[in-house]
């Protein structure tokens, strides 16, 4: 970490998605109001536990499957608080010479990154306090620069992120994205997950008001919608799946919840 970096308030009086996530998680960095806005969620989506897990799962199913393709740089925008295993700890455990970079934008992320730096020797990892809504600084950045090399194949990571990014008219979202799918070479992935309120829509509208009382723009995406983050790249077998259904460890683990349950679609796709 930089010693110039300047103090930052952690802001736990106001309740933040990645904590709140955090909580849903089992985890234990999270405050009175994360805890209270989490408990809101459950009140109106109880399943909200389980789909922060299948959320989980999908991650680090993508990222040992692509290790094991070939992929040896790792982008993950979004990070949240470190839960083990990490996607460096997947990544690492398949290829010891994978090199990660983590971005995220809750101050309390950058407490905890330690976590997320235990590399192995013969890999790198990095953590990168930014916004998804400022990818040229993403991209940009010496850190990530001195971590990763831009000319070859990256896999990028955004995991329940995008449904934090409002389009407000703008159709910001899925231009945030296309910034950073340009960046990248032939041979790159992205790997997403997205919440959607096509199964359940009361409640999800219900979620919204959450999360807006807290501070925090929600944005559920339709199907297509979703699909649209992948255009111009080559979506991987089964395409547009719910998370839990992409590429089960076991055929069970693709019925054992509702598709409303999980109201969260997943795919990886291949830049040509």
């Amino acid at each position: 970490m930089n010693d110039h970096e300047p103090v930052v308030d952690l802001q736990l009086d106001r309740a933040h998605s990645s904590r709140i996530y955090d909580y849903f998680l089992g985890g234990k960095t999270n405050f009175l109001a994360d805890r209270m806005a989490a408990g809101s969620v459950l009140g109106v989506f109880p399943a909200a536990l389980v789909a922060a897990r299948i959320n989980r799962e999908f991650m680090h199913r993508a990222t040992r499957f692509l290790a094991a393709s070939g992929l040896r740089q790792f982008l993950d925008i979004g990070t949240g608080i470190p839960t083990r295993p990490n996607l460096h700890d997947i990544a690492q455990d398949v290829a010891p010479d994978a090199r990660v970079v983590y971005t995220d934008n809750d101050p309390i992320v950058l407490a905890h990154a330690a976590a997320l730096l235990h590399s192995t020797p013969e890999g790198r990892t990095a953590y990168l306090q930014a916004d998804v809504t400022d990818p040229e600084g993403i991209l940009g950045a010496p850190r990530l620069l001195d971590t990763l090399d831009l000319s070859r194949p990256v896999a990028l990571s955004l995991n329940a992120l995008m449904h934090f990014v409002t389009d407000d008219g703008r159709d910001r979202a899925h231009g945030i994205v296309e910034t950073l799918k340009s960046a990248l070479p032939s041979g790159s992935v992205l790997a997403m997950t997205h919440a959607t309120a096509d199964f359940d829509p009361e409640a999800m509208e219900q979620i919204s008001k959450i999360y807006a009382n807290a501070g925090t723009g929600l944005q559920f995406r339709p199907r297509a919608a979703f699909a649209r983050f992948f255009d111009g790249w080559e979506l991987l077998d089964p395409g547009v799946a719910l998370s839990h259904q992409w590429r089960p460890d076991r055929p069970e683990d693709a019925t054992h919840v509702t598709d409303a349950e999980a109201s969260c679609y997943a795919a990886v796709a291949r830049k040509p």
